[in-house]
Parts: C-alpha cells; sequence; structure tokens
C-alpha cells in the first residue's frame, strides 16, 4: 500500500532518535536528528530581513510577527515583490510541499524549489473550514486541524518556495484571510538567503481576524466559519486531520529524506512538544495506510 511504503522510506519508525524539541523544552542550539548526515547549512553573517531594500509594511501591520514584518494589505504585498517581474514569493509549509497541490492553487506558479526558513516551527493548531467541506474533519475527536507557522528562535524548518504573479495577490489574501502574513527570508540548503523576500501564512488571532478580517461583523464570521459550528479558529487542543496529515507527510518525502525528516521532527500538536514523528508513533498510529477518500485521492495523494 502506497501509505505504508512512504511511511517507510521517510524513516518512520519507532527506534528513531528522540527529536529536537522547540526552544521552549530544548537547547537553544538547532542540531539536525543525525538520520540526516549529508546537509550542512551555513547561518548567514547577518539577520536577512535586515539586508533587504523593501518599504516597510503600512503602519496598520503591527504586531503579532515578532521581528517579522506584517503584511497587512496589498500595497505591503507589492513592497516585498521582485523587482521588475511583478512576482511574489510564497512560502509552502503543510499542503504546499507538494508542487502538484501547489499548482491546483496558483497554475501559474514558477520556480518551485525547496528551501530553509529559521526561527519558525510548524504547529498544527488551525481550525480548517475547508475540512468540513469536503467532509474529511472528524468533529467527534478533534481531529480537523491544519497547519500554521508560528515565530520560534531557535527553530528551522524546511519548506518549499515558489513565485505566483502579483494579480493573484488578492485572491491569495482572501482565500488565507485567518492567517498572519509576515514577510520572511528563506534561504537554500547552502545557507544562502534567498534574493527576495517571501510571504509565509503565519498563526493569527481570533481576536484580531475579528476585529481586522471580520470588521466586527458576526454575519461575516458565521458566513465562513460558523456554519461549521467553529466559534474559535486558533486552539491548542486539536488534532490534524488524518487525511491532510498522511498529505503532508508524503509530499515531504517525496521532497527528500531531509524535508521528510524536517516535518516529522519539527511539526508539532498543539502542545508545542509532541511531534508528528511521535504523534504518528502513538496515538495517530494508522494515520500513514489510511487512504484518502476516492474523490479526494488525487488532492491528497502526496
Amino acid at each position: 500500500m502506497q501509505g505504508v511504503a512512504s511511511a517507510s522510506a521517510c524513516t518512520l519508525h519507532l527506534g528513531t532518535p528522540p527529536a529536537v524539541r522547540s526552544k521552549s523544552n530544548a537547547p537553544d542550539r538547532f542540531s539536525w536528528n543525525h538520520s540526516v548526515p549529508r546537509i550542512h547549512l551555513r547561518r548567514p553573517p547577518e539577520p536577512t530581513l535586515r539586508r533587504r531594500r523593501m518599504n516597510p509594511p503600512s503602519a496598520a501591520a503591527a504586531g503579532g510577527g515578532g521581528s517579522f514584518p506584517e503584511l497587512a494589505s496589498a500595497a505591503d504585498f507589492a513592497a516585498v515583490a521582485s523587482a521588475g517581474c511583478g512576482r511574489i514569493s510564497v512560502v509552502g509549509f503543510g499542503s504546499l510541499l507538494s508542487e502538484r497541490s501547489a499548482r491546483s492553487t496558483f497554475p501559474e506558479l514558477e520556480g518551485f524549489r525547496v528551501a530553509v526558513l529559521r526561527g519558525f516551527r510548524r504547529v498544527f493548531a488551525h481550525s480548517a473550514p475547508i475540512f468540513f467541506e469536503r467532509g474529511i474533519a472528524i468533529e467527534a475527536t478533534k481531529e480537523f486541524s491544519s497547519l500554521s507557522v508560528e515565530p520560534c528562535e531557535g527553530e528551522l524548518i524546511i519548506v518549499t518556495v515558489f513565485e505566483i504573479k502579483e494579480e493573484a495577490v488578492p485572491a491569495f489574501i482572501e482565500r488565507e484571510n485567518e492567517f498572519r502574513f509576515l514577510a520572511v527570508v528563506p534561504e537554500g540548503l547552502d545557507g544562502v538567503p534567498c534574493p527576495n523576500p517571501a510571504v509565509v501564512c503565519a498563526r493569527y488571532s481570533d481576536e484580531e481576524y475579528f476585529q481586522v478580517r471580520c470588521k466586527g461583523s458576526k454575519e461575516i464570521y458565521d458566513q465562513r466559519y460558523g456554519r461549521y459550528n467553529i466559534d474559535k479558529i486558533w486552539r491548542d487542543d486539536i488534532l490534524p486531520c488524518r487525511v491532510y496529515l498522511r498529505h503532508c507527510v508524503l509530499a515531504a518525502k517525496n521532497l527528500g529524506e531531509p524535508a521528510c525528516s524536517s516535518f516529522l521532527d519539527h511539526t508539532y500538536l498543539g502542545d508545542r512538544r509532541t511531534t508528528i514523528r511521535e504523534y504518528l508513533a502513538t496515538t495517530g498510529a494508522g494515520i500513514m495506510e489510511e487512504d484518502p477518500p476516492e474523490s479526494l485521492k488525487s488532492r491528497y495523494g502526496g
């Protein structure tokens, strides 16, 4: 079965050495799990965002992203566009680790590649209405979380980066409206910073979402979330949507062993302690052997 083979190729087994933890419960220095011996990532000589010439985001784009500028409008996105070519770089960290998934969302994307993002961790703490829409949320067991990233000093994750046309930004903002958009500078696997800043969808807050994105309107909130009985978007007590998690693991595996180990050992449940490797070996055992519904096999096939 595909899931079994893929999990094995991704070194998903109980004998794996303990995963590196988030800064909250681990030493400050990041170190790769020793099952990934051949990659040596060089730290750039100075903080990457300060090296880039970019107009600052608007005053409205304040707080929440730590040292990473927040993009609050299409004008802020334009400030990080590649000079002369009208394209925005986007970071993929979950389903967008799959080029097929990325192209289903952004058919005209260019330059799909693997990269490194420092100072962030992946966390399953986002209630996703799309899973209810597609019939793959399990409300009884709280298995309806998708991924976001959040700033975390000392963490490092392998991601993908690609470019979209600037004209696609308004639709991108609307589709991902519950996230905080941050400007970051990923690196190549050799540690060299990418030539332009990229946009990553980070954790927002329920209060900001309701006041800013829903303009304080319960009617707008209900149209987007309330109709799925979601009264809180950002939660630490929910679990990954099973179909989605399997898809992300397979997508990471298809990018190679370093990306797969990064996903398994540097993606956390809402407790910020349990890694996905640990989860799949315990409570989440069996997820990798479950096929998606027939209608979603292409969408969630890795």
